[in-house]
């Protein structure tokens, strides 16, 4: 199975299936890369049988292995130094490749160190986590954090190749896959009441990696967000909408210091409460919807930033929000919810005004 998503950039394939990553060389020649020179940034989590099995398909190519342990505080300059100064002393050129082999944060770094050196390498991202195979891994974002916030340095630079492939989801823990059905969850909020129901019907099939019902939920997840990509992909309308519920999580992440104990899609459950609730609160959302996305997230075993904060957080929170990329005024812009899959863009609020909200739902 394979889909196109079409920007003014250019045009990339996504293709879909299992053990379909071993088919590399076949993949690139279809692509028109022919490269000397092949560099795979991977994370040291994923098999190393399937590392040793990638690295045999590659024997071809002049290749180079780098193993990294990928998580938020690694997801800034420093890693990106390391794989600039790599290609640099190896001499790679505009027409060589470097292929991601990882999660979102993995994809991010690897493709901006792709964009950037040289102005720009062969990139194909190979998502071996669900949140990057339904979301980080298409339309072209990339970026590291800095002292600031969450991605704050980075570039728009479409992929020439994605492969998603399923079996790297066999290893992946619970909670890794409860990160990826946030950004699902998300999709469907903003585009699609009817997926909305189906994922609120078979979650928990979802989570235990049923074939049929993950291959289905991954395809439909990707086609909401390659048709808004294809729509917008500068981020300029339409695009805004995938960031219903982060500007609340990214905050929600600073605040914590990017510590184990929450994680991105974790945040984006909590973020997908919180705008839901202030939804609801700006007389948009009405009860009964915002009911069946509390009972939903109650399933799923977040709905209660209580347990994640204190009153003494609110402040910093706040502060996060009010520096977010998105924002072009002294305001809070937030993405909110008319009704499930009736997003509503550019709503501007006072820090003020969000602090007494997040005190309303920590501080009772």
């Amino acid at each position: 199975m394979k889909l196109f998503v079409k920007t003014k950039e250019k045009k990339y394939p996504i293709y879909f299936g299992e053990n379909n990553f071993v088919k590399i060389n076949k993949i690139l020649i279809q692509n028109n890369i022919k490269p000397n020179k092949l560099m795979v940034v991977y994370d040291k989590n994923i098999p190393k049988k399937i590392i040793s099995s990638f690295e045999s398909k590659l024997k071809k190519n002049e290749s180079i292995f780098l193993g990294l342990k990928f998580n938020e505080k690694v997801k800034n300059l420093n890693t990106v130094k390391k794989i600039l100064d790599i290609l640099g002393k190896n001499n790679f050129s505009r027409n060589d490749c470097v292929i991601s082999m990882g999660g979102g944060i993995a994809g991010d770094i690897t493709a901006f160190a792709a964009s950037i050196y040289k102005r720009g390498l062969k990139f194909v991202n190979i998502p071996t986590t669900l949140l990057s195979q339904v979301d980080s891994s298409i339309g072209g974002k990339t970026g590291v954090n800095n002292f600031i916030g969450k991605n704050m340095i980075g570039t728009f630079c479409q992929p020439d190749v994605v492969i998603v492939d399923i079996i790297f989801l066999k290893s992946l823990p619970k909670r890794e896959m409860i990160c990826g059905y946030a950004e699902i969850l998300k999709h469907s909020l903003i585009s699609d009441k009817k997926f909305f129901i189906f994922l609120k019907n078979n979650f928990k099939s979802i989570l235990n990696l049923r074939k049929n019902i993950i291959k289905k939920t991954i395809l439909n997840s990707c086609k909401i967000k390659k048709t808004i990509v294809e729509k917008d992909e500068r981020e300029s309308n339409i695009r805004k909408t995938l960031n219903y519920g982060h500007t609340f999580a990214h905050a929600f992440e600073s605040t914590l210091g990017y510590t184990n104990r929450l994680n991105h899609g974790e945040a984006v459950l909590l973020g997908i409460l919180t705008a839901s609730k202030f939804s609801n609160k700006q007389n948009l959302l009405p009860k009964n919807e915002l009911r069946l996305i509390e009972n939903h997230l109650r399933e799923l075993k977040y709905n209660n930033l209580k347990s994640f904060f204190k009153k003494n957080n609110i402040n910093k929170i706040s502060n996060f929000m009010i520096k977010d990329k998105k924002n072009n005024s002294k305001e809070i812009n937030l993405i909110l919810l008319r009704k499930i899959a009736k997003p509503v863009l550019n709503n501007t609020y006072s820090q003020t005004r969000v602090k007494k909200f997040l005190s309303s739902l920590i501080d009772k």
